[in-house]
């Protein structure tokens, strides 16, 4: 027969393990509730189908996600090729200051195994250029044994990372991220082929036509201005038939260079076909659009363009039409509306070709 004593002890066992075993049944929900956020993260990452999606989702999701101060995206793009291909997709840099770019001939990015510890703004200044961590954990994201960037992770906790950490789990991390990454960037690629003219550069018919109809939806939903200039290069023809295709080429890359040298990152520009050239302009008046299209004008008569088998440089001038709506009307659908908007800009085109090219007219 047990004592007094020995079933006090038992009473006081029990409720030890009692209270060891809501501790681990506490931890395990805290672990389930980790792992069903990360598991939910990635599949916000892999769904991510635009390259806007994967920015918002490394910047803004992952901090939240694994408890970080800070998580930045440093990319090599040394030739500009994406940054291009943002600026197309009208996504401004400054829209997303955690997403770096690594400037070629500066500190070479880790292309190894992550490095974890204390913040050294020697090392870590240019990742983190905004915020300065305690500790930080940098992982190399690597295609086919090719770098493409890196990501940054930005603790205010001292031991948050150091250098006797497993880092098991952020190397697949870093992995996941790199494909994504790289799926994200050939999506846009192929979709900025698609939307884009082989000669120029520029974004096609297509592409103005549709970017077009979502913002004179925009303009009318939010009452505000919009204009369209159309563009025409003078005799083009005479190009042509005196120096050749290849020359007339040279001639349609040169003047659109120059017309988009005189825009803002919010218009768009487009080749319409032959050597017409359509511009969009959002929030913007009549008087803006003028403005615009004769210093677009201007750009391409004050400068002369050299082609290869030209004696000299050709003088090449550009008509321009313009027309806006203050604000477009609610009550035309915006595929009706836009036809008008161009149908106007083009009469205005032919008047200034009729009264002596190289000029600007405003549609009536």
């Amino acid at each position: 027969m047990k004592s007094a004593v020995d079933t006090q002890a038992l009473i006081e066992e029990n409720q030890q393990l009692h209270a060891e075993m809501q501790d681990l049944l506490e931890q395990a929900r805290i672990n389930q509730q980790i792992m069903q956020r990360h598991q939910a993260f990635d599949l916000r990452l892999i769904g991510s189908g635009e390259f806007r999606d994967l920015i918002e989702t490394v910047s803004l999701l992952m901090p939240n996600t694994f408890n970080l101060e800070i998580v930045t995206l440093t990319l090599i793009d040394h030739d500009f090729d994406i940054r291009r291909i943002l600026q197309d997709l009208q996504i401004g840099l400054d829209e997303y200051p955690n997403l770096l770019f690594h400037v070629e001939g500066s500190t070479p990015l880790p292309q190894d195994k992550p490095t974890l510890g204390a913040y050294n703004a020697a090392l870590h200044k240019p990742l983190f250029p905004s915020y300065q961590p305690a500790s930080v954990a940098v992982l190399p994201l690597m295609r086919h044994q090719n770098p493409i960037g890196c990501l940054a992770l930005g603790s205010a906790h001292e031991g948050r990372f150091t250098g006797n950490l497993a880092t098991d789990f952020i190397e697949r991390l870093a992995s996941v991220v790199a494909i994504c990454l790289e799926n994200v960037i050939n999506n846009e690629r192929l979709k900025h082929i698609g939307l884009t003219d082989p000669l120029t550069g520029v974004n096609n018919r297509r592409y103005i036509e549709q970017r077009m109809q979502e913002e004179i939806g925009r303009a009318q939903r939010e009452r505000s201005a919009l204009s369209c200039l159309f563009i025409d290069i003078d005799h083009f023809k005479r190009v042509n038939d005196k120096f050749g295709h290849q020359s007339g080429d040279d001639v349609l890359c040169e003047v659109a260079t120059r017309i988009k040298k005189e825009l803002r990152l919010s218009d768009s520009l487009g080749r319409y076909g032959g050597e017409e050239f359509i511009v969009l302009l959002t929030q913007a008046t009549v008087q803006d659009a003028a403005r615009i299209a004769e210093r677009i004008r201007a750009s391409v008569a004050q400068q002369p363009i050299l082609i290869a088998g030209a004696d000299e440089a050709l003088q090449i001038t550009v008509s321009i039409g313009a027309a806006a709506q203050m604000p477009p009307d609610r009550s035309i659908p915006a595929d009706i509306a836009r036809q008008k908007l161009v149908a106007r800009a083009d009469e205005a085109l032919y008047r200034a070709k009729e009264s002596g090219r190289n000029r600007v007219v405003l549609a009536e």
